[in-house]
């Protein structure tokens, strides 16, 4: 059975940091483009860094470019999303998924079948 499942999420203070991890099982990581989504409470769910499947092209919205990180490692069936510098606007629930379209196109329209997606993780950014 096909499974992502989200961790590292947290509380953290307005400038800290946060690690994300995205541990993928039950399917082959490596053929499949990558993302972190975040949903914040009433708004849409984002598309926050798409990363391709091996991992040479990677895509990041505005908001965000400069002080997250995204990566994979295909070996461990896991993708990261380091984050730094945050600010309580990254409050959300953070996502990863899976596609096979290209970076960009899969941050843009997030996938829209349910097994794409892992449980989602927590982030607060407050002091």
């Amino acid at each position: 059975q096909a499974q992502l499942v989200e961790s590292g999420g947290g509380l953290v203070q307005p400038g800290g940091s946060l690690t994300l991890s995205c541990k993928s099982s039950g399917f082959t990581l490596d053929y499949y483009a990558t993302g972190w989504f975040r949903q914040a409470p009433g708004k849409e769910r984002e598309g926050v860094s798409c990363i391709s499947s091996d991992g040479q092209s990677s895509y990041y919205t505005d908001s965000v470019k400069g002080r997250f990180s995204i990566s994979r490692d295909n070996a461990k069936s896991t993708m990261y999303l380091q984050m730094n510098n945050l600010k309580p606007e990254d409050t959300a629930v953070y996502f990863c998924a899976i596609d096979t379209v290209d970076v960009r196109t899969m941050c843009a329209y997030p996938p829209t079948i349910p097994d794409s997606w892992g449980q989602g993780t927590q982030v607060t950014v407050a002091s």
